[in-house]
């Protein structure tokens, strides 16, 4: 019990830290990863209010492991087919090429022995996806033929860091005493991770349509963290690392219906693990070893940044880019990148150099990132005349990157979304139904369970890159809260929205969206022109009187949006109705045995609210 405020003290501190750091480093446009590092400096090695950072550390490498989940929810197979030139010729490339010439710098200088070199070399050959991706969004680059190239690079780099992390304890100057054959600990790993495969394709999805069914949602949570630390744990039973085993488990699940679900429930936990975790590297810096070897991080920066500048230049020039895009992404991948941290912390523990090198390294990754802004400002000074290889390219996403971000798939969203489908547009389908899930699988459907009132699922879902958020739910409330709740955060998406009567679409155009459709109106308008014909009239003069009617009806709704509900009761019909009532005149109200729905004589059965 004595230990208990020190450690709700310590948590104070590093939330404190975290939420005053990170916003003023992402204010000053140097992120927010600089910011936990900064406050973990400032904590520990300055103020030395926290002494025990390598602790915080190993607890917070969960975050590096769940970051690596998400990574590998994002691989689907259809995905990497479509980017495979970008990310396994020229993201290999870059890596390989960089890594090596970067190692042997390192080794030929003697600054680290053999093994030192090769893990510091193809350390700093990694670029910092979180400032990259920053730098695009900021400027609406992520779907222009750089970007897209740019984040192949990031992507294979982010996939180099799984083979970067299992060959430490091959370099690791301790090696741990371990009596087992080499062949044994090859068949150990090897059914490990066809056991995870197996487990992937035949037990989680049964396990999250149980969960579902329940709609338990702490239950599916718990179930997604069970699944993220399960998978980690075995790989790391088997001898390899429990990064490797969460990107696998996040592989597995790419194609899974509950992807979105999934990612939402962990982003929470990973962002916090993940902030802790760059909090803990400055908690454990030596600042010592830095104030000590300063000459050599003012001179390494800078030629860390031209050279892999120049490789980048290269191999995108090489590789078919043009001079402009060559030169963007050679200013924008420069620098060291977060999974530096992560090598160079876990090969310090291991013994492949010491903690003074390792905070040497961080150093230099850190400086390189916070003069990244800079590099990128140069672009625009070295480029040439825009010409029509830098015209933007159409977005090409698959799955939570698709134009269209459908939300409900009842039936007028299934019909909706085959119409999509066949004119040859990527849909991403949520819906919070698990049994609509399961059925539309058996029709071929790809549609992911989600709740579309969540903000989170709805990211995860791709809302950001969506050119237009189909909102196709059921319910009138449901439809309203998701509308507000895009419009708050998302004031520039472009939404379609199913109305549920004539009172509805009033109020939602009243909210702007940009286009509404009741969802009986047209069947509607077809059943009755289908009546006519069957009654004798001529197909023209049936679909002229149905357009009539549909034009009457649009000229009455804007009408009503200026004077209110009950204005335009004479464009009712198109032409004289005769004397004779349509329905009985003492009978005040009719039942509908379809929908139970109170219907007044002589009105449409969409003002039935209204009225």
């Amino acid at each position: 019990m004595a230990t208990t405020p020190i450690i709700y003290s310590q948590a104070l501190m590093l939330l404190g830290g975290a939420v005053i750091a990170a916003p003023i480093f992402k204010r000053l446009g140097l992120g927010t990863i600089l910011g936990y590092l900064s406050a973990g400096v400032l904590i520990g090695p300055v103020a030395q209010s926290i002494t025990e950072g390598e602790q915080i550390l190993h607890v917070s490498e969960l975050g590096v492991v769940f970051l690596l989940f998400i990574i590998g929810l994002e691989l689907k197979p259809s995905r990497l087919w479509q980017m495979r030139r970008d990310i396994f010729g020229l993201g290999t490339a870059q890596v390989l090429l960089t890594g090596i010439l970067l190692s042997y710098a390192i080794y030929a200088l003697g600054l680290l022995d053999h093994g030192g070199s090769i893990i510091a070399g193809f350390g700093l050959s990694l670029s910092s996806t979180a400032f990259a991706m920053q730098i695009l969004d900021e400027g609406n680059d992520r779907n222009t033929r750089y970007g897209q190239r740019a984040f192949s690079i990031l992507l294979l780099q982010d996939l180099a860091i799984v083979p970067l992390l299992a060959l430490i304890p091959l370099l690791a100057a301790q090696a741990p005493e371990d009596t087992t054959p080499p062949l044994e600990d090859f068949a150990i790993a090897t059914t490990a991770i066809v056991v995870l495969f197996a487990a992937g394709r035949y037990l989680v999805n049964p396990l999250f349509q149980l969960i579902a069914r329940t709609g338990a949602r702490d239950v599916m949570i718990a179930a997604a963290l069970l699944v993220v630390m399960g998978a980690a744990t075995m790989m790391q039973l088997a001898g390899l690392s429990m990064a490797m085993g969460a990107f696998l488990a996040g592989v597995l699940l790419a194609e899974s219906s509950y992807r979105h679900e999934l990612e939402a429930d962990i982003e929470p936990f990973r962002g916090i693990l993940q902030a802790l975790f760059f909090m803990a590297v400055g908690l454990s810096l030596e600042l010592g070893v830095i104030v000590e070897r300063y000459q050599l991080i003012i001179i390494a920066v800078p030629l860390l940044m031209a050279l892999k500048s120049l490789v980048l230049y290269w191999l995108c020039r090489f590789t078919g880019s043009h001079h402009n895009d060559a030169v963007r992404i050679s200013l924008l991948l420069p620098q060291g990148g977060e999974f530096g941290f992560v090598l160079f912390t876990a090969a310090a523990s291991a013994g492949v150099f010491s903690d003074g090198n390792a905070s040497l390294l961080v150093a230099i990754v850190t400086l390189s990132m916070a003069l990244t802004p800079l590099a990128s400002m140069l672009a625009p000074k070295l480029m040439r005349e825009q010409d029509e290889m830098d015209e933007e390219i159409e977005e090409d996403f698959d799955g939570a990157n698709a134009d269209v971000l459908m939300i409900g798939f009842s039936r007028f969203g299934q019909i909706a979304a085959q119409i999509l489908l066949a004119g040859g547009r990527d849909v991403t389908i949520i819906d919070h139904s698990a049994a609509r899930v399961r059925q539309a699988a058996t029709f071929g459907f790809r549609i992911y369970f989600g709740d579309g009132n969540r903000l989170d699922v709805l990211r995860a879902a791709g809302i950001e890159r969506a050119k237009i958020v189909a909102v196709c739910t059921q319910k009138k409330e449901t439809t309203d809260h998701i509308i507000d709740l895009v419009q708050s955060e998302y004031p520039n998406a472009r939404i379609y929205a199913r109305s549920y009567d004539r009172l509805h679409t009033l109020e939602l155009r009243a909210k702007g969206v940009d286009y509404e459709l009741r969802e009986t109106f047209e069947s509607g308008l077809l059943f009755g022109r289908k009546t006519l014909e069957a009654l004798g009239v001529g197909d023209d003069e049936a679909i002229a009187i149905m357009d009539d009617i549909r034009k009457r009806d649009e000229a009455r709704l804007v009408l009503q949006e200026a004077e209110g509900i009950t204005a335009g009761r004479d464009m009712l019909h198109s032409r004289p109705v005769r004397p004779e009532p349509l329905v009985k005149p003492k009978r005040e109200v009719d039942h509908s045995q379809e929908t139970g729905e109170r219907i007044l004589p002589g009105l449409p059965a969409d003002e039935r609210e209204s009225a």
